[in-house]
């Protein structure tokens, strides 16, 4: 006689689990912490580690003591969250500012709305605009444009602070091959993770082959960046060229492992193109109209809160519903 178990749905089982996508988030993030420890030194690594851990430390206390539900504990997201904050930091931001960081992302941008699945923006990113507005000094202030040459601004920031002129910062770097070559593997200033493009493609392609990744967000995202910046440059060259504005700044960053959060990002292919145009577009005009010379984070936190209104409207139509 066949036995058979009667339950809820879902009936397809699944070995993955949320610590189990947060390690994988957290491998991915490897390549760019070994980059930044061989660009801005050990300092690099331990802010990282830092960040990690204190992450997931005041996540588990805060479920411990005020969440019913005790699966949340010690799942990684808030090891995942310190270290993406640590990423968005520059080298000489005080440790003490990214504990503070990792205070607002998590008591004030996640837990409050409850918890991991429920917070409307990204925490890493709530925790950085949150200190950009609170110490600008610290995390605008100048950082090594290259290890070998003097103390200066990162790229954008000597681009805003030039005009929108890059053959000014061309003439400084020597070549433009020269400088799209430092921005591709790290040779730049910048926060932490943010410096190697390559790093974050490698990191990317684990997280692809992983199956942890909305490959829709990062094409249309860094699409619409191209588009906007080949515009801009056709009208204006000094705005710098599509390439440019790619591998520069926070955008690789922001565009792989920020706006794809599982949680604040769009739950459709199409709700996730419409995410991504939006992020892209919002990037390129904070950046050369805005009064930051970067505008990843902020375009990410506008979309994050224009998520539901996506959804809505991205929502595949019901078999056989007739439309009104």
């Amino acid at each position: 006689m066949i036995k058979l178990k009667v339950a809820n749905a879902p009936h397809v089982g699944t070995r993955d689990n949320v610590r189990a996508i947060m390690i994988d988030v957290l491998i991915g993030l490897i390549p760019a912490v070994i980059v930044a420890t061989i660009v801005f030194g050990v300092k690099a690594l331990l802010l990282s580690i830092l960040g990690a851990v204190i992450g997931e430390l005041l996540d588990a206390f805060i479920v411990g003591v005020m969440s019913k539900d005790k699966r949340q504990l010690w799942n990684g997201s808030g090891a995942v969250t310190g270290l993406l904050l640590a990423l968005n930091i520059g080298i000489g931001t005080p440790w003490w500012v990214l504990v503070i960081g990792i205070i607002f992302a998590l008591a004030i941008a996640k837990h409050p709305f409850g918890g991991l699945g429920q917070n409307i923006f990204n925490p890493a990113l709530a925790g950085r605009a949150f200190l950009l507005v609170s110490f600008p000094t610290y995390m605008t202030g100048k950082v090594y444009l290259r290890p070998d040459a003097f103390t200066s601004a990162t790229p954008l920031t000597f681009l805003a602070d030039h005009g929108h002129n890059i053959n000014k910062l061309i003439e400084v770097w020597g070549s433009r091959g020269k400088l799209y070559w430092d921005l591709f593997i790290g040779n730049v200033g910048g926060t932490l993770g943010e410096t190697s493009a390559l790093a974050l493609l490698i990191g990317f392609t684990y997280l692809v082959i992983r199956k942890r990744i909305k490959i829709m967000i990062p094409i249309s995202y860094i699409s619409t960046t191209f588009l906007f910046a080949l515009i801009g440059w056709l009208i204006k060259p000094s705005l710098g060229d599509p390439l440019f504005h790619i591998l520069s700044g926070g955008l690789m960053l922001g565009a792989l492992f920020m706006a794809t959060d599982m949680v604040t990002s769009p739950m459709t292919p199409k709700g996730q193109m419409i995410f991504g145009i939006g992020a892209g577009a919002l990037t390129y005009i904070i950046r050369i109209f805005g009064s930051y010379p970067e505008g990843v984070s902020f375009s990410i936190l506008i979309m994050n809160g224009l998520v539901p209104l996506i959804d809505l409207h991205a929502k595949p139509r019901i078999f056989g519903e007739v439309s009104e």
